[in-house]
């Protein structure tokens, strides 16, 4: 905080950090919970409720976070957010398919989520693509702005909204809907999902500003601590979202509820860059997010590959392939968390020298 020394500035962040996180949590996890009793109440498949409603709701932690960090003037904390989010949603991935049955998982996955796996691994790329090319070559399309928002914003919504397109051009041949007797009202469930929706944004403002105040006491990267541990709190709620779809037998459902969440998360970029007043979000990308584009993007293929030759592939094959997926992102992590970390060793310095910094 600042004029305030870190031992105290950490005394009030870590215990308002935490508790903004558990609040985030236990939200997020009604907010999945009264979204897919109104997919279900409303008759909308569960294609919809993975990669839209379930999405949605679990991605609103990372909304209401990032448009406070950038409010607070934290854009690299929003961005690390949003990439080491994606990076989690696969890891999520992974780790919940080893834990159902590895092959026995994937193969309830319907071969139509392929269209959204693509998007998702398309809008990724794009917003380090467009990061890279503002820092190497500065255009019109990376460097311009209407109202304040960047022409890269604007792109990567427009792509979002073509991409959803296609997906719901292909729907499963298949859907399960589901049971319709959930014990709940329609009405109730609008008024519920309302108020969890509300919890969740409160405590996001609080989670952005406790991190900001951590950022500043330890030392360690905005971009870095985004990455690490805002990112893995604001994904709680596609955990809990995952395993509940798991124990129900609805791989479909979880899976389009990581890769929807992916999708998502890069239009946040958008819908936060509209509060940003002092640039693009995007030309805030520290090398660290670099690392955390490059692993997200990586993880989303992988997982895709493992999706679509799950009939080829035996069960060996995949359960190295998954566990290979989590050593993927705890490298990323670590490669984040070096970079993040001031003068490491001076290796830190030296890459940061590099034409990506």
């Amino acid at each position: 905080m600042p004029g305030v020394p870190d031992q105290v500035g950490l005394f009030i962040s870590v215990p308002v950090f935490l508790a903004s996180a558990v609040t985030v949590v236990l939200m997020g996890i009604q907010l999945a919970k009264y979204g897919d009793a109104l997919a279900t109440l409303t008759g909308w498949g569960r294609l919809f409720v993975g990669s839209i409603l379930v999405a949605l709701a679990t991605s609103l932690p990372e909304l209401s976070n990032n448009i406070t960090a950038v409010r607070i003037d934290e854009p690299e904390l929003a961005l690390g957010d949003i990439l080491g989010s994606n990076m989690v949603n696969i890891l999520v991935l992974a780790v919940v398919a080893l834990m159902f049955g590895g092959k026995k998982f994937l193969r309830q996955v319907a071969p139509e989520q392929g269209y959204l796996i693509v998007l998702a691994a398309i809008l990724t790329g794009l917003s380090v693509l467009l990061a890279t090319w503002h820092v190497a070559a500065p255009g019109p399309l990376t460097q311009g702005h209407f109202w304040q928002i960047g022409f890269s914003s604007i792109f990567l919504l427009v792509v979002y909204v073509i991409g959803m397109r296609i997906v719901y051009q292909h729907p499963p041949k298949s859907q399960d809907e589901g049971d319709d007797d959930i014990g709940i009202s329609l009405r109730r469930a609008w008024v519920l999902f309302g108020i969890v929706s509300l919890g969740v944004i409160v405590s996001g403002i609080f989670l952005a500003q406790s991190s900001a105040w951590i950022a500043e006491s330890t030392g360690l990267s905005s971009g870095a601590l985004g990455i690490l541990a805002v990112a893995m709190v604001t994904s709680m709620p596609e955990v809990s979202a995952t395993i509940g779809a798991a124990r129900l037998g609805a791989a479909d459902l979880a899976v389009a509820g990581l890769y929807g969440s992916c999708v998502f998360n890069i239009t946040i970029l958008a819908y936060a860059d509209i509060f940003f007043r002092d640039g693009v979000i995007l030309h805030f990308a520290e090398p660290e997010h670099f690392v955390a584009g490059v692993s997200a993007v990586s993880l989303i293929l992988l997982g895709g590959l493992f999706i679509w030759g799950r009939n080829r592939f035996s069960q060996p094959v995949i359960i190295v392939g998954l566990v290979a997926m989590v050593t993927v992102y705890l490298a990323g992590a670590a490669w984040a968390a070096f970079l993040g970390v001031p003068d490491a060793g001076g290796h830190a310095a030296l890459l940061r020298s590099l034409p990506l910094s």
